[in-house]
C-alpha cells in the first residue's frame, strides 16, 4: 500500500492536498510517531485559523521502522522550505525501503537537478524509466537532461517510439530544439511542421517554424509564418513580437517599426512597446520620430524620469536645448527631490553655454544623492573653464577625501600647474611614483605637462620611458610622433609611430590627424625643394587623413587649421580661409594654435576682405 501513496506523493500537489488525499497514511504516520512520544513528531503543517497561515512543526526525526511514506512526507516538507539537500536525504532513506519505486527515484532525479548535481539527476532519471518505462513525465524530464548533456542517442531513445516517432507533442518540441542546436534544419523544420499539425490550438509549432526560416535568412518565410499564425490567433501578441523581431534580424528598421505601430493600434500606449518603438527609431537615425514616441510615453507615463532624461536628450542631439531644458525644469518644478533630471538639466545648461545656471543647477545636488560625486566633477570642470583653478583645486580634494582616486590626483596636478605652480605640479605627480607598473602612466602625465610648458625634449624623454614599458601604448606614440612632426624632424620616424599607433587606435581622429599632419610636413619640405609632384601627392594624402579626422573627432579646431594650411599650401587661398573660420568657430586652442588668428587676418588681407567684425584690416 505504501507504493501507491507513494505515487500519489508524486503529482506535485501541495502537502496538505496530499495529507487529505492519503489521510489513513498520514494517521499510520501520526500513530507511530505518537507510540514513541509527542517529541518524535517530525516537520507537521497544521492551519492556524486565526493568524490564516501555517505553523511550521520540525519533522526531522530518522524512523528506520515506519514505511517509507513517513519518509517521503519528510521530504515534501522539507522542498516546501527549500531545504533540498534534507529533502534528497529523506527520499534516499524511502528508497532504500522501497527500492522498486519509480516515482521516488524520479523525485530524486528532479532534487538532483535542482541541486545542480546533473549526473545524480541522470542517474536516478534511468533508474525510474528503467522501473516505469511507460512514465512520460520521466521520459521528458530525462529527456531533457540528455539535451543538456548533448546525449542525443539517450535523447532520441526515451522521446521516440519504436516506429523512430516523437510520442506526444512535448517530446517532439524537446526533439526540435535539440536539432535546433545542433543545426539539423532540415530535421528542426520537420519537427516544427509536425507540432502545427499535431497542436493547432498551440502557438509553439508556429514560433518554431519561424525560428528555422529566420536562421537560414529565409525571412520572408518567416514572416509569411507568423501572419499564418496571427490568422488562427488574431492579435496575439507574441506573434506580432516575433514579425518585429524578424524585421530587425533581416535590418529593415522601417518594417520592425510599422510591426510596432500595427500592434499599437491594438494595444494603445503599450509601454514596452513605445520603447521598443522609439529605440528602432534611434537605430534608424530617425530622431524626430524616437522625440514622437518618447513624448508620448512621457506624456502617458509621467513618473518615467528615464524616460524624459532620454526625451530631453534627443531633444538636445537635435538642437531643440530649449525645449530640453523646459522639460526638465517643468519637472523639477513640481518635485524638486530628482537629483538625476537635474544632473541631466545641468549638463545641458553647460553644454549650451549657460555655465552661471549649470553651476547653480549641479550645486542643488545633495551628498546623499547617487550622482552627488559626479555633480560635483562637473562644478570642478565649469570652475577650471572660467579659470577659477584654485577653487576647482578645492572642490577635487574634497572628492579625492571621499573617494580617493588616481585620475584625481592627476588632474589637482594638472590644475596646480595651470595655477602658474609648475614645480608644485610635478612634485605631486613625482610622488606618485614608486617603481610599480602604475609608473608608466605618471611617466605619461609628466611628458605631457613637461611638454605643455614648453619643455618638449623633456616631455619626449618621458614619452620614450613610457613606449619602453609599453611598447604598444597608442598615445605615447602619437605624442612622440606628432611632437617630431610640429618640429620639421625626424619625419619618417614620425610616420612609423603613427602608423603604429593608428593600428592600435584605427577610429581615433587624432591619431589621424597626426598622421595627416606628417605628410603635409613632409609636403612642405619638398615644395622647398621644388619637387612639386611629389609634394602635391603627399598633400593629397594629409588632405585625405585630415578630413578623416575631421569626420572621427565630429569637428576639431586644431583639425580645421590643419586642413586650412593643407589648402595655403596648394594656392588655394580661399579654401584655406573657409578652414582657418572653422577653427575660429569651434573652440579654439590657445596653447596649440597661438598663430591661428594671426594667419587668418592675414589672409583676408591678401584676399582684400573685410575683417570679421566688418572693418577693413
Amino acid at each position: 500500500m505504501h507504493l501507491a501513496i507513494s505515487q500519489m506523493a508524486g503529482d506535485d500537489v501541495s502537502p496538505a492536498v496530499f495529507c487529505r488525499r492519503s489521510g489513513f497514511v498520514l494517521g499510520l504516520a501520526l500513530l507511530v510517531a505518537l507510540s514513541s512520544g509527542c517529541a518524535s513528531l517530525g516537520r507537521l503543517d497544521f492551519l492556524d485559523s486565526g493568524a490564516k497561515r501555517l505553523r511550521h512543526i520540525p519533522l526531522r526525526i530518522e524512523r528506520s521502522e515506519v514505511p517509507p511514506d513517513y519518509d517521503i512526507l519528510v521530504a515534501e516538507f522539507a522542498q516546501i522550505d527549500g531545504d533540498f539537500e534534507l529533502a534528497r536525504d529523506a527520499f534516499e532513506r524511502a528508497a532504500e525501503k522501497d527500492p522498486r519505486s519509480a516515482l521516488i527515484h524520479e523525485r530524486l532525479s528532479r532534487l538532483a537537478w535542482q541541486l545542480d548535481d546533473v549526473a545524480g539527476a541522470v542517474r536516478e532519471g534511468e533508474l525510474a524509466l528503467a522501473l516505469d518505462p511507460d512514465s512520460l513525465r520521466t521520459r521528458l524530464f530525462l529527456g531533457r537532461l540528455y539535451r543538456l548533456r548533448r546525449n542525443f542517442e539517450g535523447l532520441n531513445h526515451v522521446l521516440r517510439d519504436a516506429e523512430g516517432s516523437p510520442l506526444n507533442p512535448d517530446s517532439a518540441y524537446v526533439l526540435y530544439q535539440a536539432a535546433f542546436e545542433r543545426g539539423e534544419i532540415e530535421r528542426a523544420e520537420s519537427l516544427a511542421r509536425e507540432l502545427i499539425e499535431t497542436e493547432p490550438d498551440q502557438l509553439r509549432g508556429i514560433l518554431s517554424l519561424a525560428a528555422v526560416f529566420e536562421q537560414t535568412s529565409k525571412f520572408d518565410s518567416a514572416e509569411s509564418t507568423v501572419r499564418q499564425g496571427l490568422e488562427a490567433f488574431p492579435n496575439h501578441f507574441l506573434l506580432f513580437m516575433r514579425l518585429a523581431e524578424i524585421e530587425r534580424a533581416r535590418g529593415n528598421r522601417a518594417g520592425e517599426i510599422a510591426v510596432y505601430r500595427e500592434i499599437l493600434e491594438g494595444h494603445p500606449d503599450h509601454y514596452g512597446i513605445l520603447q521598443r518603438m522609439g529605440q528602432a527609431q534611434i537605430d534608424g537615425n530617425d530622431i524626430d520620430g524616437a522625440i514622437e514616441t518618447f513624448g508620448r510615453v512621457v506624456e502617458r507615463y509621467a513618473d518615467d524620469t528615464i524616460s524624459l532624461r532620454r526625451l530631453a536628450s534627443l531633444e538636445f542631439s537635435a538642437g531643440r536645448y530649449e525645449s530640453a531644458a523646459a522639460r526638465l525644469e517643468a519637472v523639477l518644478a513640481r518635485d524638486a527631490e530628482q537629483p538625476e533630471l537635474a544632473f541631466a538639466l545641468g549638463q545641458i545648461q553647460k553644454a549650451t553655454g549657460d555655465k552661471v545656471r549649470a553651476l547653480e543647477t549641479f550645486n542643488r545636488i545633495r551628498p546623499q544623492d547617487p550622482n552627488y560625486f559626479d555633480a560635483r566633477i562637473e562644478i570642478a570642470a565649469l570652475l577650471e573653464s572660467e579659470g577659477r583653478f584654485d577653487e576647482a583645486i578645492e572642490e577635487i580634494d574634497r572628492l579625492r577625501i571621499s573617494r580617493p582616486d588616481r585620475q584625481l590626483d592627476f588632474h589637482v596636478a594638472g590644475l596646480t600647474i595651470s595655477t602658474g605652480d609648475f614645480p608644485r605640479g610635478i612634485e605631486m605627480l613625482e610622488s606618485m611614483l614608486d617603481g610599480s607598473d602604475a609608473d608608466t602612466e605618471v611617466f605619461y602625465q609628466l611628458g605631457v605637462q613637461y611638454g605643455t610648458h614648453g619643455d618638449v625634449a623633456q616631455a619626449l624623454a618621458f614619452m620614450q620611458q613610457v613606449i619602453e614599458a609599453e611598447p604598444d601604448n597608442a598615445n605615447a606614440l602619437n605624442y612622440i610622433g606628432y611632437s617630431w612632426a610640429e618640429q620639421g624632424e625626424n619625419l619618417e620616424q614620425a610616420e612609423e609611430l603613427i602608423r603604429r599607433a593608428l593600428a592600435l587606435s584605427p577610429k581615433d581622429g587624432y591619431i589621424t590627424d597626426s598622421l595627416g599632419w606628417v605628410y603635409y610636413k613632409m609636403a612642405e619640405i619638398l615644395f622647398a625643394q621644388s619637387r612639386k609632384e611629389e609634394a602635391l601627392r603627399l598633400l593629397d594624402r594629409a588632405q585625405d587623413h585630415l578630413i578623416q579626422a575631421a569626420e572621427l573627432t565630429g569637428g576639431d579646431s586644431v583639425v580645421s587649421e590643419h586642413l586650412g594650411d593643407v589648402f595655403l599650401l596648394r594656392g588655394d587661398k580661399r579654401g584655406a580661409l573657409d578652414h582657418f573660420d572653422n577653427a575660429v568657430n569651434l573652440e579654439l586652442s590657445e596653447s596649440e594654435q597661438p598663430k591661428l588668428l594671426e594667419k587668418r587676418e592675414r589672409l583676408r588681407g591678401d584676399l582684400g576682405l573685410p575683417a570679421p567684425g566688418g572693418e577693413t584690416p
